[in-house]
């Protein structure tokens, strides 16, 4: 039987098979080391609100010479709706990238901006735009709690990290100096290596 890095308990062929693809295109490209027991905190991220609970599979540092090691998480999410006759569990599973950065962007979330969101804020402006970076807020939707921290740490070198990630579906949720980057959607190989690319890139220029 296969030692796999992650755990494996109650998980389904595929699913084993897509966190075991993952690592191994993260180990191919990162310097990947498997911690041991780390609490994230990830229970004080608005986009896991909406489960009922949190399990880590496993989770990664991607070592770096500056001693600011980044972090993919491998997560099973839990939720439940009620049936006709009885309730019905929801498992998902997904690829979380963490980085933790020097300055204080109190609360902040971006996503990619949809047509819904242009029609809101004809009429209830409440997102942060960068009037010199057109192309960044055409394209993603931001929402903050302190404007003046989130203009600090949301500069150019940062907006381009995240233009560069060029994959639709995914997050970007900072907490104080806490940054948590991904999908609630199963997350390929490939997109979790460009998921540990932005953190990399974080972690070396906002240190």
């Amino acid at each position: 039987m296969e030692n796999y890095p992650f755990d494996t308990t109650n998980l389904t062929s595929d699913i084993i098979d897509l966190f075991n693809d993952t690592y191994k295109a993260l180990k191919a490209k990162f310097d990947v080391q498997v911690t041991g027991n780390i609490d994230f905190q990830l229970e004080q991220f608005e986009v896991f609100n909406r489960y009922n609970d949190i399990n880590i599979r496993g989770s990664y540092a991607l070592k770096h010479e500056n001693g600011n090691d980044c972090y993919v998480i491998f997560v099973e999410t839990h939720s439940s709706t009620m049936g006709k006759y009885e309730r019905i569990h929801h498992y998902q599973y997904q690829t979380w990238a963490l980085a933790y950065v020097k300055s204080d962007f109190d609360r902040v979330l971006i996503r990619r901006e949809t047509l819904t969101d242009k029609i809101i804020e004809l009429v209830h402006p409440v997102e942060l735009d960068f009037e010199e970076d057109k192309a960044f807020s055409d394209t993603f939707y931001v929402l903050v709690n302190d404007r003046d921290k989130a203009i600090r740490g949301i500069d150019r070198n940062f907006r381009n990290a995240v233009m560069d990630i060029r994959e639709d579906g995914f997050v970007v949720e900072i907490i104080g100096h806490a940054l948590i980057a991904g999908s609630q959607n199963p997350v390929m190989p490939g997109m979790a290596v460009h998921l540990a690319d932005f953190a990399e890139r974080i972690c070396k220029s906002c240190w």
